[in-house]
């Protein structure tokens, strides 16, 4: 008899094509009908319904009804951080698709994932409040330091008064760039205030995070701060 969780069954619900593509479109964090579902998922609305149903069982979907319709998304930032986890690992060792147009490019530059940065930008700044100090790894756990807020003070982001009991801050592997950027409520928090202070917004077809002029400009001083701050 085997024990532990059994992972062939969740392999299996995400393995599905039209599956992935419904999972794949909800990565930016929003909601999305059935309908819209349907529609990257490349199936009919009646095919759909019985792939989403079967994902809210097993726990990687969460739905919501609004009058009458049901919008679905990813039940949790682990779903999320494991299709990223899936992506990065298919980008080296699956098959190639046909070459990447400008889309992926900027995808590769910046983009949502889930609710946080991630991308070259994401990467960038992760490893400036890293090599800065800001951030540190206590026993495989990561943690803020007293030099987080001072960087991340351009942002108006105070790590102490985030709401919440998720992790305040975790590393999220990055599928294009093999290299870590900041997931958890810190994660967030950040991206949630560059939208705020519209040093950036989200491509409506896609996951892409344009940079704004004065975005570049933001995030260009946080990481000088996230630098300075180093010892």
């Amino acid at each position: 008899m085997r024990n532990g969780p059994d992972i062939a069954a969740t392999a299996a619900l995400i393995g599905d094509p039209a599956r992935a593509a419904m999972l794949s479109a909800l990565m930016d964090g929003h909601a999305l009908t059935a309908t819209e579902l349907a529609a990257e998922g490349g199936v009919t609305p009646q095919t759909a319904s019985a792939h989403l149903a079967k994902l809210e069982r097993g726990g990687l979907l969460a739905r919501a009804r609004q009058g009458r319709h049901s919008y679905f998304r990813l039940a949790s930032a682990d779903v999320a951080q494991v299709l990223e986890a899936l992506m990065t690992l298919s980008h080296g060792t699956g098959p190639r698709r046909t070459r990447p147009g400008p889309r992926d490019a900027a995808l590769r530059v910046a983009r949502v994932c889930y609710n946080h940065l991630a991308g070259a930008e994401g990467v960038a700044l992760f490893e400036a409040l890293r090599g800065g100090g800001a951030l540190r790894k206590d026993d495989d756990i990561l943690r803020i330091t007293d030099r987080m807020r001072p960087a991340l003070a351009p942002l108006g982001v105070d790590p102490a008064a985030l709401p919440g009991q998720s992790a305040m801050c975790r590393t999220c592997l990055d599928w294009s760039e093999r290299r870590h950027h900041l997931a958890g409520r810190l994660g967030r928090a950040i991206l949630s205030a560059m939208e705020a202070k519209a040093w950036v917004r989200r491509d409506p077809a896609s996951r892409a995070v344009v940079i704004l002029p004065k975005g570049r400009i933001g995030i260009d001083r946080v990481i000088g701060l996230a630098a300075a701050n180093a010892i």
